[in-house]
C-alpha cells in the first residue's frame, strides 16, 4: 500500500492495553509499514470510559499498564509512548486525545490506528462526527473472513460523510478531507481477555506478552494468579 502523503505520518493506537501483548505489538508494527508511517505513539487509557472494573475480571492500574507498554516497544525506534490520556484527569474520551495530538501534530494529520469490531462501534462513542473529521483512520482487519468494504461496518451516523473507493478499501471524508484506509493485518489469535482468563487459571501466558511484561504480571498476582503452571519435564526413553 503506497502512502498518500508527501510528509511523514505519525500512528496513534489507544487502548486500555489490559494487557498489552504481542498481537497489538504486530499490528502496529505492520500498519506502520503498510502506511509508511514515521512512528507509531501508543496511548494508554487512563480511565476508558466504555469499560467498567470488574473484581472477576479487573483492570491493571494506569501505572502497571504504562509500565507494560513502555517495556514492550523499549528497543524499537519507531515506537514511542503518548501520555495524553495517563495524564489527563475524568473518562479517557478519545475526541479529547485526538484534538489535542492533532493540534501538536500541525505537520500532517495523524492516523488513528483501530480494530474493526472497535470501528463499527464508534458511533456510539463521544462525538462521532468529529472524530471522523479530525484524523485519518487505518482500520485493521483480519482474514479469513475479514472485513472486505468500509462501508459494511462504518458508523451509520458519519457512512453519508463519507465517499467510497477503491473497491471500498478506502473513504474520503467529503468536507473534512479525512481518510479512511482498510488495513489487512496477520491474523495472531491472541487477546488480552484470553491472557487474563489464563492468569485466573493458574495457565502460562509465555509468548502471548513479551517477556518482561509476562514477569510483572505473574509476580504481581495482578489478575489474580501470581504463579502460572510450569510444564513437566519429559522424562528421557530409554534406550
Amino acid at each position: 500500500m503506497k502512502n498518500r502523503a508527501s510528509a511523514p505520518r505519525v500512528g496513534l493506537f489507544g487502548g486500555t492495553f489490559n494487557p498489552i501483548h504481542l498481537g497489538h505489538l504486530r499490528a502496529a508494527e505492520e500498519v506502520r509499514e503498510a502506511l509508511a508511517l514515521e512512528r507509531v505513539l501508543f496511548i494508554p487509557s487512563r480511565n476508558p470510559p466504555h469499560k467498567h472494573q470488574d473484581a472477576r475480571d479487573p483492570i491493571a492500574s494506569a501505572e502497571q499498564r504504562l509500565e507494560w507498554v513502555e517495556q514492550s516497544i523499549a528497543g524499537h525506534e519507531d515506537f514511542r509512548i503518548d501520555r495524553a490520556e495517563i495524564d489527563r484527569e475524568g473518562p479517557s474520551f478519545l475526541v479529547d486525545t485526538l484534538t489535542e495530538i492533532r493540534d501538536r501534530e500541525k505537520h500532517e494529520r495523524p492516523v488513528f490506528i483501530v480494530g474493526e469490531d472497535a470501528f463499527a462501534e464508534m458511533g456510539d462513542w463521544r462525538e462521532p462526527e468529529a472524530l471522523f473529521a479530525l484524523v485519518d483512520f487505518a482500520v485493521m482487519t483480519r482474514p479469513p473472513g475479514g472485513l472486505e468494504h468500509l462501508a459494511d461496518r462504518i458508523p451509520e451516523i458519519v457512512r453519508s460523510s463519507f465517499e467510497f473507493i477503491e473497491g471500498g478499501r478506502r473513504a474520503c471524508h467529503k468536507e473534512a478531507g479525512t481518510w479512511i484506509d482498510l488495513v489487512t493485518i496477520t491474523a495472531l489469535d491472541i487477546s488480552s481477555s484470553r491472557i487474563r482468563e489464563a492468569c485466573r487459571a493458574g495457565r502460562s501466558i509465555r509468548y502471548l506478552v513479551p517477556e518482561p511484561v509476562r514477569l510483572s504480571i505473574e509476580t504481581s498476582g495482578c489478575y489474580g494468579s501470581g504463579t502460572a503452571v510450569r510444564p513437566r519435564r519429559m522424562k528421557s526413553a530409554s534406550r
